[in-house]
């Protein structure tokens, strides 16, 4: 397989598709080829969108890729798009990787139109900030499957959780793609067994389209790092843990569930779970190993407190206006940022205990450290401030024809605080920072290389092993969609 050649005919695609332009396209590719691809309805939304996917190839293996996990990352719908296609057409590729396919390119649609009015661009920290969503852990898709583990049980997935619950069962995929992506910073991988012999090729896909490594901080610390740039995927377990461990106390504001990885484990030991971190925006530094002028344990106190800071001045920001915000627990943007508030003060002391039981952090930090706990970490907390705007635009709607005079002056004043504080942290970014745009089809490249490099491996393995998996059935639901489209 000439995996270059493959990555070549990637487009240079110039914005991100919104909802109903992936569920037209996917229509349109499952017309375009019946014989080889099946559209079927994988579930439905909580606000009733049905959730596509599309079935393609026949192989042995089976490979679960659903895009959009967190609807503010659309780079893996965009992968998707690509690679669909790219399989419809290639057969000799379907049968090379010897796999069944089944993809989602974008498992929370609901979100995802809250994320759009960035999507066409253009493509600027402020625009991004000013309108990005992320709901809160409860209500995201890659974290609401079900766990039990000491004190947190969490069974309250949702139903586009449930969608992915029910293709992993019917199928125990050998390989899944959880497609995500991070919004400042460079490359990095999540995969769930150590594969030594992939890193160098991953690193390597990254570096043909000119996309850095990050090399800072992980973005957790409990993470187990693989090789530079690559870790052992995530789990709640790890999180609990970790906090337990630095406070002495169990989390306290945890309210989610587990990761995609975890159940997809639970279903199938053998599967390989992979992601592909990349970011919209980046900064030669998250790469720059040179030393620092101060201490990486330095550099993570000055994290906290900044963080510490910076939140206690938007929960001031909000103050006046908190009586009238989220009163039916309706407004989809207060909860992540109301959860940020009650956990800052945890996530810092954990933090701060962790730093200090590494002695390693009195040696000096290297700049991407310390780049990583200054400027990421503040591109990280402006997106709550956006928000938190976007918040109190909400509550200004529903307030317009209540006649509430002081409601709508409280929740003005508080909009026009935060949309200040938006532009002077913008500002302040894009003084400090030497930024560019990366364009999506490098990031594209990657993931699709990416994934290929694991799918291959699998295969190979599988194959030199002599299994064999069989493909399970659709579900009644695909198969009714499909007898519709024909």
């Amino acid at each position: 397989m000439d995996i270059k050649q493959i990555v070549d005919k990637i487009p240079d695609y110039g914005a991100f598709l919104t909802v109903e332009e992936m569920d037209e396209s996917s229509r349109k590719l499952a017309d375009q080829y019946p014989n080889v691809v099946v559209l079927f309805e994988a579930g439905v939304s909580r606000q009733g969108h049905p959730i596509l996917g599309l079935k393609i190839g026949n192989g042995p293996l089976n490979a679960l890729c659903f895009a959009c996990p967190h609807p503010n990352e659309p780079i893996g719908a965009m992968t998707m798009e690509f690679f669909s296609r790219e399989l419809a057409e290639n057969k000799a590729l379907r049968d090379e990787l010897g796999f069944t396919w089944y993809i989602i390119k974008c498992i929370d649609p609901d979100g995802v139109r809250l994320n759009e009015g960035w999507f066409k661009g253009p493509y600027s920290i402020y625009n991004y900030m000013k309108h990005y969503y992320r709901p809160i852990g409860y209500e995201q898709v890659e974290w609401t499957f079900p766990i039990d583990y000491k004190e947190l049980h969490f069974h309250d997935s949702l139903p586009e959780t449930k969608a992915l619950m029910n293709i992993m069962d019917e199928t125990s995929p050998a390989f899944m793609y959880s497609l995500h992506n991070a919004g400042f910073g460079g490359a990095y991988w999540y995969i769930s067994k150590d594969m030594p012999e992939l890193y160098d090729a991953l690193h390597r896909s990254a570096s043909r389209q000119e996309v850095a490594l990050n090399l800072g901080e992980p973005e957790a610390p409990y993470l187990t790092e693989f090789a530079p740039a690559v870790f052992q995927t995530m789990s709640a377990r790890q999180e609990y843990d970790y906090t337990e461990q630095n406070t002495g106390r169990p989390p306290a504001a945890y309210s989610c569930g587990t990761s995609s990885g975890d159940y997809a484990s639970s279903v199938n030991p053998d599967c390989v779970t992979l992601l592909t971190e990349l970011p919209y925006f980046f900064d030669a530094r998250v790469q720059d190993l040179s030393e620092a002028d101060i201490t990486r344990r330095e550099a993570i106190y000055q994290n906290v407190d900044m963080c510490n800071i910076f939140f206690a001045e938007l929960e001031s920001m909000l103050e006046e206006a908190r009586p009238y915000i989220n009163r039916d627990g309706n407004n989809p943007f207060i909860k992540l940022v109301d959860q940020s508030l009650r956990m800052v003060g945890e996530i810092g002391e954990a933090k701060k205990s962790w730093a200090d039981s590494q002695t390693s952090f009195n040696k000096p930090a290297k700049v991407a450290h310390v780049f990583d706990n200054l400027l990421t970490a503040k591109f990280y907390n402006g997106l709550a401030l956006g928000l938190a705007v976007r918040s109190c635009e909400f509550e200004l709607k529903r307030f317009e024809s209540s006649g509430d005079a002081v409601a709508i002056e409280r929740l003005e004043q508080a909009r026009r605080n935060g949309a200040a504080m938006l532009v002077r942290l913008c500002e302040e970014l894009e003084e400090e920072l030497h930024y560019s745009v990366i364009p999506i089809r490098k990031l594209v490249s990657v993931q699709v290389e990416s994934g290929l490099i694991v799918a291959a491996h699998i295969s190979g393995q599988r194959q030199a092993a002599g299994s064999h998996i069989p493909t399970a059935d659709l579900t009644a639901d695909a198969i009714e969609v499909e007898m519709r489209r024909t």
